[in-house]
């Protein structure tokens, strides 16, 4: 085969393959910048060279034969493929698998719309997404990125802040109209509420919910009641349904207050302490992908 495709070969190959688009020796001689003959001569040259032949010459046309087409097909995909691997690589174009991990809330609720502009910027990076839980270990090396809800304390990892997060009450405007008034936290005893019992890591199933009584500095109730519910999301969705009163986040929220399908009942929010993050190993930003990903977060972050 290399002794088939010597240099002069692939030379006659691009005059053979700008022949076949336009079924015209002339108009790729004119593309060319050469002569009628001299494509016409070459073409010969070719299918010599190769054992076939490659035009049928009619009157005032031609046609490829069966082996032209087939040979057409390949040679044109051939000289696509060099042309935009070419670009990329003079664009600076980054390609390949870059694996995310993210607690599910912040995955669904704030990566996921603003995904497509990722895909925008870089679509020849391929993520692969994972929602896992706060709870589970950052520490299996199966991530390159991983966006985390707590202190900002992860030994052994670097990590970059995000944002804050503050938390607040939020409910159906229909379950006040089923119960008594609802003016101050003291009257949430009278209400169900309802908890994402992996708010944050290292955080207790209850634990929203007591940071923000203690905070408000709220009478004495009981806060370890009501439905519980492994993802935040779930827990808003129960809220939206009008089973109870929630804690939203407010980095998290989108919609809900907009429409109306949610009301916040006190104007009181409360910050928890707790940051989201992005936790990756010391070198993982050496990673041109990686790293691509890690600044377009940042700057989403920041808008």
């Amino acid at each position: 085969m290399s002794r088939l495709l010597h240099a002069q070969t692939h030379a006659w190959l691009k005059v053979f393959a700008i022949s076949a688009r336009h079924l015209s020796f002339t108009r790729a001689a004119e593309e060319l910048h050469v002569t009628t003959g001299a494509v016409s001569q070459q073409i010969k040259q070719l299918e010599a060279r190769l054992g076939f032949k490659l035009f049928r010459r009619l009157p005032r046309r031609l046609e490829l034969t069966e082996e032209g087409r087939r040979l057409a097909d390949v040679v044109d995909e051939a000289y696509q493929a060099v042309g935009l691997e070419v670009k990329r690589l003079r664009s600076g174009v980054m390609s390949g698998i870059v694996r995310l991990r993210s607690v599910p809330a912040f995955l669904s609720k704030w990566l996921m719309p603003r995904l497509p502009r990722l895909q925008a910027r870089f679509p020849d990076i391929e993520l692969q997404l994972v929602a896992e839980d706060s709870s589970l270990s950052l520490r299996e090396g199966d991530f390159d990125l991983a966006i985390d809800l707590n202190d900002g304390h992860y030994p052994g990892l670097a990590t970059t802040p995000l944002m804050e997060e503050v938390i607040f009450p939020v409910c159906a405007p229909a379950l006040l109209r089923r119960r008594p008034s609802l003016s101050s936290p003291a009257e949430l005893a009278w209400y169900p509420l309802l908890h994402d019992i992996t708010a944050w890591r290292g955080g207790h199933p209850y634990a929203e919910w007591e940071h923000y009584l203690r905070a408000v500095q709220a009478p004495p109730l009981n806060a370890r009641r009501g439905y519980t519910f492994n993802r935040h999301r779930l827990a808003l969705e129960a809220a939206v349904a009008g089973m109870g009163v929630a804690i939203a986040r407010q980095a998290l929220l989108t919609d809900e207050l907009k429409t109306g399908a949610l009301i916040a009942p006190f104007p009181t929010r409360i910050p928890t302490g707790k940051r989201y993050g992005i936790v990756h190993t010391s070198g993982a930003l050496d990673d041109r992908r990686v790293a691509a990903v890690h600044d377009w977060i940042v700057e989403e972050a920041q808008r």
